[in-house]
């Protein structure tokens, strides 16, 4: 079987964009979104995920479209497509069959198709393989071939790029698991797991953040425990933390596009299967919950009725809006008759009008002093742990309070109170 085969990347966002750079130093490689924007944008130079430097974008060998009859004369297409959930909180596949129906009209016998996209086991092969094939007229499997390759992009993080983690590799027959698993070790120095079938490759991957979603959700919890007995969770984690054998997770507001998200799909495959999921919507309901506790002990906390916080995006120093629980956090104590301004240079303020209809703060010279009754530090961007003390005093009340969510400020010395979980 021929290796080196022109590779089409279907989605290019946080996963799609550094994969198919990634390969384009290896094979010839097209890219396709959706999104004409997003294709002008990168032909400028310019990636709005920070993920990709100007000067790697102007001299990658990468071809990028918004029309994929380009991709056409593609052999290997990947698709890294996003899989949210809707508003109950059930897998929303429609972006993966949507992308599926489109790679189907441009498949060819012969063709690999790989998915990336985190599902439930079971998805690749019995829903995008039956859309490419009814929407190519091809056979799966005979004609067409599936693979699947779980993504493990962390956005913002610098040193788990794409070329240096292992990628989990597994195709519908050892031959293709093997073509797999040539082409992703030529752009990684061959961190190859080769998994022993589709579904466990995306059984892997579901599990990944799930596990982490479950950790996360005992912190949160014993977090609100702590914080009815005055007690920081920090301060708790930094005492048992000198076990050798003792996990080390924090407490935090759980969005994002994959630990916010990835537990319902196991839920859903569990159901599927006849077995309900108290373990993993535990954690969930848990995680979820984070928001409205914290506003809570605002409530609990705070003198007055004007409140800062400080980060919108769902983790640090990157711009990725999606699912953050800041929205949920200033809704709640919006409900408890708060006026809440939020502060966050990192986002796109037009996508926070867009998403989330919010005006938000784009500069800190934009707050006048003694402006607020608290300042809540709710995501730890680089340049919130620079400020200093008398800079975060002068913005709230003689009596106005610091609360920590992330504990970034915990080595300050403050004059007025601050709190931290």
């Amino acid at each position: 079987m021929e290796q080196n085969l022109p590779i089409g990347i279907i989605g290019l966002g946080y996963v799609g964009l550094p994969l198919a750079i990634a390969l384009a130093k290896h094979f010839e490689v097209k890219g396709f979104d959706i999104s004409s924007k997003r294709i002008e944008e990168l032909h400028k130079g310019h990636d709005r995920t920070h993920e990709i430097h100007e000067d790697v974008l102007r001299s990658t060998s990468l071809k990028v479209y918004d029309d994929i009859s380009h991709l056409k004369d593609c052999r290997l297409y990947i698709v890294t497509v996003p899989t949210p959930i809707d508003d109950h909180n059930c897998p929303d596949l429609s972006p993966l069959e949507s992308a599926s129906r489109m790679v189907g009209g441009i498949l060819k016998k012969g063709d690999i198709v790989v998915y990336e996209s985190t599902v439930y086991p079971g998805v690749t092969e019995d829903v995008c393989g039956n859309i490419l094939q009814d929407t190519s007229k091809l056979q799966c499997g005979l004609d067409f071939m599936l693979g699947y390759s779980p993504e493990r992009i962390n956005p913002g993080d610098q040193i788990h790029t794409v070329d240096k983690i292992t990628k989990v590799v597994a195709g519908q027959t050892p031959e293709i698991t093997d073509l797999l698993a040539y082409i992703y070790g030529k752009m990684n120095g061959d961190r190859i797991f080769k998994a022993t079938s589709i579904k466990v490759a995306e059984a892997s991957k579901v599990i990944e953040n799930t596990q982490r979603d479950i950790n996360i959700a005992f912190i949160n919890e014993i977090t609100t425990i702590f914080l009815k007995m005055s007690i920081s969770v920090y301060d708790v984690l930094e005492a048992a933390s000198t076990k050798w054998n003792f996990l080390k997770f924090y407490p935090g507001l759980v969005g994002g596009h994959c630990i916010g998200v990835d537990p319902y799909y196991l839920a859903k495959c569990a159901q599927n299967s006849k077995i309900e999921p108290k373990v993993i919507l535990s954690g969930r309901e848990v995680n979820e919950n984070m928001a409205k506790q914290c506003a809570d002990f605002i409530k609990n906390i705070c003198q007055g009725p004007r409140v800062l916080i400080l980060g919108l995006t769902f983790k640090e120093n990157i711009p990725d809006l999606r699912n953050t629980k800041i929205i949920d956090l200033k809704n709640h104590l919006v409900q408890l008759g708060f006026q809440v301004d939020i502060h966050d240079s990192h986002c796109d303020p037009h996508e926070a009008k867009k998403f989330y209809d919010l005006d938000i703060l784009t500069h800190l010279d934009q707050i006048k002093p003694s402006s607020y009754d608290c300042i809540v530090a709710a995501v730890s961007h680089r340049g919130y742990m620079e400020l200093s003390p008398d800079f975060i005093e002068s913005i709230i009340q003689p009596e106005g309070i610091i609360f920590d969510l992330k504990n970034m400020w915990s080595h300050l010395e403050f004059k007025k109170r601050y709190v931290k979980l």
